[in-house]
């Protein structure tokens, strides 16, 4: 099972922007062959700050959502709201749960 965290932070004007296209497209991603879930987390002090964690049942599938025009899309949108570099990163469970 892969963990994956995307930080990513954005202006304050652009976060009502993000939420719209995370609503659109959630739950295809919920769909998308591999997943195991996909939740949106904030910042407790750095509103501006927002990070998808996802499930997948592994590198190739997560590879190949990230390969797909639903990734595409989705992030040719979200990218232009960044007011800071993202910061991706995937994770291999090895325990659990917790």
């Amino acid at each position: 099972m892969i963990e994956r965290i995307v930080i990513m932070t954005f202006s304050e004007e652009s976060i009502a922007d993000f939420l719209e296209i995370f609503d659109a497209s959630a739950e295809k991603i919920r769909a998308f062959p591999g997943n195991h879930g996909l939740k949106l987390i904030q910042h407790t002090s750095k509103h501006s700050q927002l990070s998808t964690y996802s499930l997948w049942d592994s590198e190739e599938s997560l590879n190949n959502y990230r390969n797909s025009e639903l990734f595409a899309t989705t992030w040719a949108k979200t990218k232009v709201l960044f007011s800071e570099k993202p910061i991706a990163f995937s994770n291999r469970i090895v325990r659990g749960p917790i």
